[in-house]
């Protein structure tokens, strides 16, 4: 079994990239493969609303790094999305990254369906709940099976690292990740 990450953030191993890695650490305490994917360097462009994609498990978009992130996605058995928030909301690279896999998957149903998927958010303040419901609506439309916890997937922090003082949101990426090991096991 597989698992991805896919962090959204601009900063590279910043507060998204810690929530997600612990809930990795969970998984990886029931042999569930990992692998981080950090948007931070990678170039995705906005969705044209071609359609081009009807029939075909890609973008016709290929100069960006799109198409290697979307087709990991779908080999995988899971998938964690995670984004900081910025301006109350999920960020831009994120946001383009659900578009298009969004357009591609309304063409193209079933490509998601039946995987265990969960999303994480960090924040500063405000804008947490737009954010995570942003991911998990873009998620819940895919037929996926959606993993919770005990509260809403977000742990507050600014500065790198100030996610880990948020005991009570880190516990909650713990059980969420021994909640998605659970699903996992019970499926696969």
């Amino acid at each position: 079994m597989k698992v991805i990450g896919i962090n959204g953030s601009a900063r590279k191993n910043g507060n998204t990239a810690i929530l997600i890695q612990t809930v990795f650490n969970e998984l990886e305490k029931q042999d569930i493969e990992t692998e981080l994917i950090q948007l931070f360097d990678k170039e995705i462009k906005s969705c044209k609303g071609c359609f081009a994609c009807k029939g075909i498990s890609e973008c016709i978009i290929s100069d960006d790094a799109f198409n290697e992130c979307f087709h990991k996605m779908l080999e995988a058995d899971g998938i964690i999305l995670g984004s900081p928030v910025y301006s109350a909301d999920i960020t831009s690279k994120m946001k383009a990254f659900v578009e298009r896999s969004g357009v591609i998957i309304s063409t193209n149903p079933k490509l998601l369906k039946y995987k265990v998927c969960a999303s994480v958010v960090a924040l500063r303040r405000g804008g947490g709940m737009t954010a995570v419901d942003t991911l998990n609506h873009f998620l819940l439309n895919k037929e996926v099976l959606l993993v919770g916890s005990t509260y809403w997937n977000m742990v507050y922090g600014k500065e790198v690292g100030d996610v880990l003082n948020d005991k009570e949101g880190m516990e909650n990426m713990k059980n969420l990740g021994q909640n998605m090991a659970w699903v996992l096991n019970k499926i696969y």
